[in-house]
């Protein structure tokens, strides 16, 4: 693919918009739970300003945490420009210099900070300690957790409890049992798409000493946990049965079909390239869950 250095074309595949449907999904659902939860709180009205930041909040952290992993595997030498499987990164390819991806992780981290602040006036300071955290992370993921296996259940943290969670909070200032169990199993859905990842780049990764939970668990083990991370997660949505959002438990199942098909073929093709496609069908599915689970609670 032939990009210009440092380029508007650059950036956006630097960015890897597809990797927003991960940072959508968890506002999406956090929201849904709000507005179908405002009604029960006195003197709570839905703010469509603080929906709009949330949004942009997780969209901004997640293009930083793209930069930051873009930049910090290349200067490790994780990413090898010939032995490289997953799609291809900005400053492997040359596409983007390494000082201005350094100059990029400074302004969207600036950035998130300066979108997030805002959301004091509607969560009250402890929304500092929250931004503080986010960007804490996200520095650790790719620096220090990915390598120690922690990277799952950074991904429970920051693609599902905490997004989920603080998105309802911000609007109704509490947090109810069934949308810490929504945020769990959001956060569940959206690990499938590190899983495939990790399991595409299972002998590099371990060659290159990156201890995922892929690599400990053994690619026989990773590939059924693929599948019963999806299946545990539209189990737990029997939460929404019981608080009334029968519409919510039973869309999402149609969510199964996509995820089943798309195991099936990260069966068939085991190793190699090709998993790529199986990366993006699993973002194409998150999509799908919370596209089904936030329609749900709107019908509900």
């Amino acid at each position: 693919m032939e990009v210009k250095k440092n380029s508007f074309k650059a950036w956006f595949l630097a960015a890897r918009p597809k990797t927003l449907t991960g940072a959508a999904v968890p506002v999406m659902i956090g929201l849904s739970l709000a507005w179908k939860d405002a009604a029960q709180y006195q003197g709570h009205v839905f703010s469509w300003v603080a929906a709009v930041l949330c949004l942009l909040f997780a969209f901004i952290m997640q293009i930083d945490a793209n930069f930051i992993n873009d930049f910090v595997d290349y200067a490790k030498g994780t990413d090898d420009r010939e032995t490289r499987l997953g799609p291809e990164r900005a400053c492997t390819q040359g596409w983007v210099s390494t000082d201005a991806m350094k100059h990029a992780i400074a302004t969207t981290t600036i950035l998130a900070c300066l979108v997030g602040l805002p959301l004091v006036w509607f969560g009250g300071l402890e929304m500092i300690l929250i931004g503080i955290i986010c960007v804490v992370f996200c520095f650790l993921y790719t620096t220090h957790l990915s390598y120690m296996g922690l990277g799952d259940v950074l991904v429970l943290l920051c693609f599902g409890i905490i997004p989920v969670s603080i998105t309802y909070y911000v609007q109704l200032h509490t947090v109810t049992p069934e949308v810490l169990v929504a945020s769990l199993a959001c956060g569940i859905v959206i690990d499938g798409l590190l899983l495939v990842n990790n399991f595409r780049d299972r002998d590099t990764d371990k060659l290159a000493g990156k201890n995922t939970l892929v690599v400990n668990v053994g690619e026989n083990a990773a590939i059924i946990l693929y599948l019963f991370v999806g299946i545990v997660a539209c189990l737990m949505g029997i939460v929404f049965g019981i608080y009334g959002s029968w519409w919510a438990f039973g869309l999402p199942l149609i969510y199964l079909v996509f995820h089943v098909l798309t195991f099936l073929k990260m069966k068939r093709i085991w190793k190699g390239r090709e998993l790529n496609r199986c990366l993006g069908e699993t973002a194409r599915n998150i999509f799908i869950y919370g596209l089904l689970v936030t329609l749900g609670i709107l019908l509900s």
